[in-house]
């Protein structure tokens, strides 16, 4: 077993995440390998470590708080800043300010701004469940949710951004 493998198995056991959690988890992985095939330039082993890693605050809530309180207990495990930073961002195409605000979140930055951040959470969007998805169903599922413009537009540039389609 490699060491990213260990770390993940590790983290799985110290936070009991369940097998729900990790199958999802598992899915995201396999759907970035549709983004990072174009883009040379990623962390493969940070792309993954990120997409089986983003949703452990899901062992505490189910609300979108699990990102940042995720990113927490990944601090508390020691867990590579990196590794936190991808799974306090993942969240859509990111949280703007104003509506981390609107939320009740604590103030940080909920954008993904690394490539590694990006390709996490469009894959993580482009999962629903344990079921691969594309935009278009993404869009109607934000749109059903009565997601802001900005959100979804945020979404369509991401996708963009990563797969040029």
């Amino acid at each position: 077993m490699s060491q990213l493998d260990t770390l993940i198995e590790d983290v799985y056991t110290k936070l009991e995440c369940n097998d729900y959690i990790i199958d999802h988890c598992k899915v995201v992985y396999e759907r970035s390998k549709d983004i990072t095939k174009l883009h040379d330039e990623a962390d493969l082993d940070l792309v993954k470590a990120g997409c089986m890693l983003h949703d452990v605050g899901r062992t505490v809530t189910n609300g979108i708080e699990h990102a940042y309180l995720g990113a927490d207990l990944l601090r508390d495990l020691g867990v590579d800043e990196r590794i936190c930073l991808i799974t306090e961002r993942h969240v859509g195409a990111g949280i703007t300010a104003d509506e981390a605000k609107i939320l009740g979140l604590p103030n940080r930055n909920y954008i993904p701004e690394t490539l590694e951040e990006k390709i996490v959470a469009h894959s993580d969007n482009l999962v629903h469940g344990v079921t691969k998805v594309d935009l278009d169903f993404v869009i109607e599922k934000w749109n059903n949710k009565n997601m802001k413009q900005e959100s979804i537009d945020m979404l369509i540039n991401l996708h963009n951004e990563l797969l040029g389609d």
